[in-house]
């Protein structure tokens, strides 16, 4: 089994330390070291499959580590706790949910479904949201619990926030109510579940003798707790990741996991695999002298086998269309080297990069998919059917009956949705309850939803899952809806595909014939430690966690052979034979916010790291000197990552011309550099006039004035002007009727 290991990996495989720390780098083989120590420690003995928890950050991922498993292992690896931090966490609750204060059948709102859920309560309270806008109290919520922090629970020391809080609370009494949980909720609801009660904590604590972590360089505060709970008990963490790939501070993870983990835990049992499998030797040189500019890391340096390979071509145009269409004309090139199209990729700090991308590629011919676009899940009319799904199991969730109560449109208008709301809020149910509370017109049509929904419920209760869904959607109206459309078609396509993906469900989780209204088999290893009888998840909810769970992952798209489009944070675990990074100017890469801040800056570092790091033979660096961004055209200055790739690792196919503001400080802004390249000119000829800064002017309008600043060539010229009267004001040079005060 670790015959095919290198010296640290089996190093790494088969510590016998109670703790570890695996700093494992860039296409240095983190997975296979992670599958094979669990498949050795199971091998010798040293644990159970049911004694081992396996912890990563996608679906993903996991089920790779299941099937990597089971390929080394004649096991079955179903019942083992291998999974993401939201599933296992999710797993954990459903086998313990009176104990976590939730319904059997609670359902999970993925971050649309919460959204509503946040709308419609800030509806139903008469919140102002223009002062507090729903995707605000959104992101204070999710904030809040992954700081571990109920409402009552945090600080407030201002009107706003206090009112804040309130809202929070009023959304957490909204959700137990309704018998859901958002993300967020899964993990926070887990760990008081841990915390609170001693003898579940102890049994899971004995349970797991062998913790392993995934990607560890992107845990948040609270994941790092959940761990360290179940850990104390004894339990050996084997933890893998890379301080340098740290890239989700925004979403909060916290790169200081890693050097808290090997102080507390680890204690010096740090292994470094360094040796990469992926890049050649230019590529990988190139990102080692661009991540040790960063001060906080815990350390290490790539080193491949294969060779030198290619330098890393570099090109400077003078627009961002220059730039397009030499990336263009390079990738049909590389295709007919024998590159595939699948095969090389393009990559942005921005989403507004793309379109002049997009735009090049669609003009040459060339096909190209767009990497993370829409999920399946998060489509339209599939949201409109799991909505209708979640009222058959459960007829009390609000956000799904408020979803689709008029979708097909069934003559429930805005005041009789408003009447039913009062109604529940007045007598504490839920909108479904209150049904017979509200008296004519509007209740008769409420009257006949509610008689449809209990009617889906009746009629599938004997159907195995995908007959289901296919009954449920038909039933609804949701199908001849969209058949009824001009441009449906697609829509329809997808309501089908939803049923597809169903009866795959049933196959991969032997659910194949199960009745939807019989709970499925116990998964094994799940206990009940109080002795009381589980009452195992039906197949249709097993089936709205998998869909919740899943639209978080990207969904693979059949077609043709297609030149892959995607930011660089959605690059992170992909590789690809050639890569090309646009847009390395100061102020887009790195990013304008992060300039002056030394931990923004040195997360855009590891952002441009992971990004050299995709790929494996051919990298491309690319920039523009003016580009469109926002509807204006913005001049730029060479990003200092470029400065940061030594010279004998890049091949510049452009010339290399000195920047005569290369020694200045950097500078914050577009706009910023705007400026400096104007101070450092000698002035801009418009129509014969020449115009320099400091110069007086006179306009028509606005009178006296002096420029503070030139920017743009020929049409986009442009001059910022402080006018005596009137303040200042930005003028293009060749609109504005602007005369020269001499002296």
């Amino acid at each position: 089994m670790i015959e095919q290991l290198n010296d640290p990996q089996r190093a790494a495989v088969t510590s016998s330390q109670e703790h570890a720390l695996i700093l494992a780098g860039a296409g240095s083989g983190k997975t296979k070291v992670l599958t094979t120590r669990i498949a050795w420690l199971i091998q010798n003995r040293f644990a159970s499959p049911l004694a081992i928890l396996a912890v990563t950050f996608t679906n993903k991922a996991a089920r790779e580590m299941q099937t990597r498993v089971a390929a080394l292992l004649p096991i079955n690896t179903r019942g083992m706790w291998i999974g993401t931090f939201h599933g296992l966490c999710h797993r954990l609750l459903r086998a313990h949910s009176r104990d976590a204060g939730l319904p059997q059948s609670f359902q999970i709102l993925d971050t649309t479904d919460q959204l509503a859920a946040i709308k419609r309560l800030l509806k139903a309270n008469g919140i102002d949201d223009e002062k507090f806008p729903a995707r605000d109290v959104q992101r204070y919520i999710n904030a809040s619990k992954e700081e571990g922090l109920r409402a009552d629970a945090v600080i407030v020391d201002d009107p706003f926030s206090r009112r804040m809080r309130e809202i929070y609370a009023l959304y957490e009494a909204q959700c137990q109510r309704d018998g859901v949980v958002d993300f967020p909720e899964l993990l926070l609801r887990a760990l008081e579940l841990l915390q609170r009660h001693e003898p579940i904590r102890s049994h899971y604590q004995q349970r797991f003798k062998h913790i392993l972590v995934d990607e560890f360089q992107d845990t948040n505060k609270m994941q790092y707790q959940w761990l360290r709970l179940l850990g104390d008990g004894g339990a050996n963490i084997f933890a893998v990741g890379d301080d340098d790939q740290s890239i989700y501070a925004f979403r909060g993870a916290n790169v200081g996991n890693m050097a808290d983990f090997e102080r507390e835990y680890a204690q010096g049992t740090v292994v470094r695999l360094e040796q990469n499998y992926r890049s050649h030797g230019h590529i990988l040189d190139a990102a080692n002298a661009l991540i040790a500019h960063n001060s906080s890391r815990l350390g290490k340096t790539l080193w491949t086998d294969a060779g030198e390979g290619e330098q890393i071509r570099v090109i400077e145009q003078p627009t961002d269309f220059a730039e397009a269409q030499w990336v263009v004309d390079e990738i049909r090139a590389l295709t007919r080297d024998d590159f595939k199209r699948d095969d090389i990729a393009i990559l942005y700090r921005s989403n507004a990069q793309s379109r002049v991308l997009e735009h090049a590629l669609f003009s040459t011919g060339i096909a190209y998919r767009v990497y993370g676009g829409l999920r399946f899940f998060e489509r339209q009319e599939v949201k409109h059917a799991l909505a209708y799904l979640r009222l058959a199991s459960r007829i009390d969730d609000d956000t799904s009956w408020l979803r689709v109560v008029n979708f097909p449109a069934r003559g429930i208008g805005a005041r009789s949705l408003e009447s039913l709301t009062d109604q529940a809020r007045a007598n504490g149910t839920s909108l479904a309850q209150a049904v017979p509370r509200v008296a004519g017109k509007a209740g008769s049509h409420l009257a006949q939803f509610f008689t449809l929904l209990q009617q889906m419920q009746q009629d599938t209760l004997k159907l195995p899952l995908a007959e289901t869904v296919d009954q449920i959607i038909e039933a609804s109206g949701l199908r001849a809806h969209y058949r009824a459309q001009r441009d449906g078609a697609e829509r329809v396509e997808n309501l089908d595909e939803l049923v597809n993906a169903a009866k795959v469900f049933e196959l991969e989780e032997d659910l194949a014939g199960v009745p939807c209204g019989v709970a499925r088999e116990p998964v094994s290893g799940t206990e009940n430690i109080d002795g009381t009888e589980i009452i195992p998840m039906s197949p249709l909810d097993s089936f709205l966690s998998h869909a919740a769970l899943e639209s978080g992952d990207t969904q693979a798209q059949a077609g043709e052979q297609a030149v892959q489009l995607m930011t660089v944070h959605a690059a992170k675990g992909l590789e690809f034979d050639a890569v090309f990074i646009s847009g390395l100017e100061d102020g887009l890469f790195p990013h304008e916010n992060s300039i002056y801040e030394p931990s923004g800056l040195e997360e855009e570092r590891r952002l441009m790291y992971v990004a050299i790091t995709r790929a494996r033979k051919r990298l491309y660096l690319s920039l523009a000197q003016s580009r469109m961004l926002h509807g204006q055209t913005r001049y730029s200055i060479r990003s200092r990552f470029l400065e940061e790739v030594p010279e004998a690792h890049a091949k510049w196919l452009s010339p290399r011309a000195k920047q005569a503001w290369a020694d200045q400080p950097m500078l914050n802004s577009m706009t910023a550099a705007n400026k400096a390249i104007s101070s450092l000119t000698t002035g801009l000829e418009i129509a014969g006039v020449r115009f320099r800064v400091g110069q007086g002017v006179r306009h028509p309008r606005f009178g006296d004035g002096t420029i503070l600043s030139l920017s743009g060539l020929g049409l986009d010229a442009q001059a910022q002007i402080h006018f005596l009267d009137v303040g200042t004001k930005t003028l293009a040079l060749g609109i504005a009727k602007l005369d020269i005060i001499e002296g």
